[in-house]
């Protein structure tokens, strides 16, 4: 009987330190849950930061780049403008030389108005 009554305590206190296992086991996992959930919490905020970081500094890169090439626009239009205002007056001398200059085939004859002078054909009305 004593015998029995031992072998009764043995499988209670057996039971007991199976059941404090599986609390602590379930414990534990719920613990390292928590953790990754922590983990991955803190991954993500460490990711936002860095995208933020990056976008901050693409931001402040993209304005230097488009402050030069409006820098360099500016300087490449006036270069162009000087060019142009430099050809202008000769190309007006050359027009104004054209123009006051009378043509060969001018010779005061008068327009025949049969569509085969340029200032009188349909075409150079439009």
């Amino acid at each position: 009987m004593e015998l029995i009554k031992k072998i009764k305590e043995a499988e209670a206190q057996a039971q007991e330190i199976i059941d404090q296992a599986k609390a602590d086991a379930v414990k534990q996992a719920e613990q390292a849950r928590e953790n990754r959930a922590d983990a991955l919490a803190a991954a993500e905020q460490q990711r936002k930061k860095a995208i933020e970081a990056a976008l901050a500094a693409a931001e402040s890169q993209s304005a230097l780049e488009v402050e030069k090439l409006k820098t360099e626009a500016d300087k490449r239009r006036r270069e162009l403008r000087d060019q142009a205002n430099g050809r202008i007056p000769p190309a007006v001398a050359n027009v104004m030389d054209y123009i006051s200059t009378p043509s060969p085939s001018s010779d005061s004859a008068p327009c025949p108005e049969d569509d085969t002078c340029a200032a009188c054909s349909p075409q150079s009305q439009f």
